[in-house]
């Protein structure tokens, strides 16, 4: 798995009104946090990354690139940054994940007599159901 840091000089953070808990102190202060990173821009992914991220993410994908995450879970605006922070490493390292190639195995000869024993205890138990002629 590759593990992307992401310099801090590349995150665009802006501050609006809290939705969150907070009581009167949500309308006084700009608790939530907005991040703002470019894809495109940054410095520290390589262009295929770039590529692989631009289409797994193309969803969430501003018209310039960029990806917005916007926390306001806590009440206090630096707890909110990280909150960002971890949401964007978290959403780069689920966009990355290459699952691994399933290998195509034959079924053991005793699964499938198994199966087919099992079948046709089920046929006999029907049939002995039915009424007789």
């Amino acid at each position: 798995m590759i593990d992307i840091q992401i310099p801090f000089a590349e995150l665009d953070f802006t501050y609006a009104r809290s939705r969150g808990p907070g009581g009167q102190n949500v309308n006084r202060t700009n608790s939530a946090a907005i991040l703002r990173w470019n894809l495109m821009s940054s410095q520290v992914i390589s262009d295929e990354l770039k590529l692989r991220l631009q289409a797994k993410l193309a969803a969430q994908l501003t018209e310039d690139g960029d990806i917005l995450i916007r926390s306001d879970v806590h009440r206090d605006q630096d707890q909110n940054r990280s909150e960002c922070i971890a949401r964007l490493h978290a959403l780069l390292r689920k966009a990355l994940f290459v699952p691994k190639k399933r290998v195509a195995t034959k079924p053991s000869r005793s699964s499938v007599r198994k199966r087919l024993d099992t079948k046709r205890k089920h046929s006999e138990t029907k049939t002995l159901r039915q009424k007789v002629k």
